[in-house]
């Protein structure tokens, strides 16, 4: 599916909104970046390249999540930065993907994407609850690749 496609089928209104949702229950950062493709890249290599480039790696307590999503693949993974990873370990990313996967076969892009920011503000609301001090390090905004 053409990154065009995909994009009109995601409610970005409703995605940044869960994110906004999220974030305010925690002090951690949740990204969704939307890849048009992988050109014969590893999607776990693009994702952890992405992750870096949008300063994910930077917010104090390591703990950012990142839904990265190759949008003509319709492959995707969530990725969790060190603080947060050694909370929660694989099992819990390999759930929320589980999940997604279920929403994408039943293109159900908006629901699944949502749904995956939410267990992910869960998460970090219990393991980094926000503080009256907090501030947000990142935008809250779907970013998209270069469709080149």
């Amino acid at each position: 599916m053409k990154i065009s496609e995909f994009l009109e089928r995601v409610d970005a209104s409703a995605v940044i909104a869960a994110i906004k949702e999220s974030e305010s229950g925690c002090s951690g950062e949740i990204r969704v970046h939307i890849e048009p493709k992988l050109r014969g890249r590893e999607l776990r290599f693009v994702a952890e390249r992405t992750f870096e480039r949008l300063g994910m790696t930077k917010t104090a307590l390591r703990n950012g999540v990142l839904l990265f999503i190759a949008a003509e693949e319709q492959s995707f993974i969530v990725l969790g930065d060190q603080g947060i990873h050694e909370k929660v370990g694989d099992d819990f990313w390999s759930d929320v993907a589980g999940r997604l996967s279920v929403a994408f076969r039943e293109a159900r892009f908006s629901d699944g994407i949502i749904d995956a920011v939410r267990e992910a503000g869960k998460k970090l609301a219990d393991h980094f609850p926000h503080t009256a001090d907090d501030v947000d390090e990142l935008l809250n905004e779907l970013s998209v690749g270069d469709d080149e």
